[in-house]
């Protein structure tokens, strides 16, 4: 298929993305937060507590995929506002393993499944298909991870978790509006805070992650821990078109200016790049200095990746606001879900560019001092 330049749309009038397609059951191939990187070889885990493995980085492994369907029929709902349904999920597991070579760090929690930002684009709708939900549902129906705190305390006890990367929040934001009500995050955060030697990092679209800075300070005492907030473009109106409910992009730069004010490890993820809609060279640009002037310590981005259960949620949205694009967009992901590649190298050369003009690194992690036993896990968060 030959590539077409970057592609281009004007802004049309807002309107809600539409639902109502048959539900429909496929084998999915194991998703990545960061579907290219160079390094995708995980720390050995010998004698560490295994839950049973399941898809990356989801963070969900804790039941087969019958079982937490059955999970999730049966938790019981516990509020309901802002036309969302609360539920809580009993887990017999926090921490999830990742064994998928694409995913550079080994473990993975996510306090919630289901997310009410509703980013259309958001890869992880997934997860609810194994609940025997539909993709839509992702942002309506959220479950409350059950003793969160208790269940991390008790599995991050494991001296073998020292020094082995725990990413929070690679498929659910960990501080969605349901974090304000339930504090599930905030409980795995103070179970961490009573460890040492371990190997943290937090990403969110979320300012609310500045409620924690006190949590995070204390675990960055005994260990290493980075937060990564996610700013896809600087445009308010259309941040608000492809991510109806998550802060607005100068509230979470405020967050990373606020975060290193605090002397914590912090930085900026420009995840999804969105082809034709938040690509443009000027736009990055302005969103990489933008990030200098938040004092965030590095830069990374990549371009949409997008599985079946969100392409039957973002190819409506794009076929109702940015019209000239779906054709497009279906050439390129209806049969993978990833973009040509030849258009990924192209961004990955952009961000390298923009990191050496504004003198922004590319690793969100701050290098070991001595605290961990184990060497710092080598991200290679920047692949295209």
């Amino acid at each position: 298929m030959a590539i077409q330049p970057t592609l281009r749309s004007g802004p049309p009038a807002f309107s809600p993305a539409t639902n109502g397609t048959s539900r429909r059951r496929t084998k999915l191939v194991t998703p990545s937060l960061f579907p290219d990187p160079r390094d995708g070889q995980p720390a050995a885990t010998e004698g560490v507590p295994t839950p049973p493995r399941g898809p990356c980085p989801s963070g969900d492994a804790t039941t087969p995929v019958s079982g937490i369907a059955r999970l999730a029929a049966s938790s019981p709902l516990v509020d309901e506002k802002r036309q969302t349904e609360y539920y809580l999920l009993p887990v017999k597991s926090l921490l999830n393993r990742c064994t998928s070579e694409r995913v550079p760090f080994p473990w993975t929690v996510n306090p919630y499944r289901g997310c009410e930002f509703g980013c259309r684009y958001c890869y992880a709708r997934y997860t609810h298909e194994y609940m025997e939900l539909e993709p839509e549902e992702f942002e309506r129906k959220i479950y409350v991870k059950d003793a969160a705190g208790a269940l991390a305390a008790r599995e991050l006890a494991s001296p073998s978790l020292r020094g082995q990367h725990i990413a929070i929040g690679t498929a659910t934001d960990p501080y969605q509006p349901a974090e304000e009500q339930f504090g599930t995050t905030r409980a795995v955060l103070a179970a961490m805070a009573e460890r040492e030697g371990l190997s943290v990092s937090i990403i969110t679209k979320s300012n609310r992650v500045v409620r924690d800075a006190d949590l995070i300070r204390r675990i960055s005492e005994k260990s290493e821990i980075s937060v990564n907030l996610t700013v896809t473009t600087l445009n308010a109106r259309l941040a608000r078109r492809l991510e109806p409910r998550a802060p607005r992009p100068d509230l979470r730069l405020a967050a990373v200016a606020k975060l290193r004010e605090a002397g914590i490890a912090a930085g900026v993820f420009v995840m999804p790049v969105l082809p034709g809609i938040t690509d443009r060279e000027n736009d990055l640009d302005a969103l990489a200095r933008a990030a200098r002037d938040a004092g965030a310590q590095w830069l990374a981005g990549s371009v949409l990746f997008l599985m079946p259960s969100s392409l039957k949620v973002f190819l409506p949205f794009l076929e109702k606001e940015f019209p000239r694009l779906a054709k497009r967009y279906r050439e390129w992901y209806t049969r993978n879900a990833y973009a040509p590649e030849e258009y990924r190298k192209k961004i990955s050369a952009q961000f390298a560019e923009l990191r050496a003009r504004y003198g922004l690194g590319s690793r969100p992690y701050v290098e070991s001092d001595g605290k961990s036993q184990s060497p710092q896990l080598g991200l290679s968060w920047a692949a295209a």
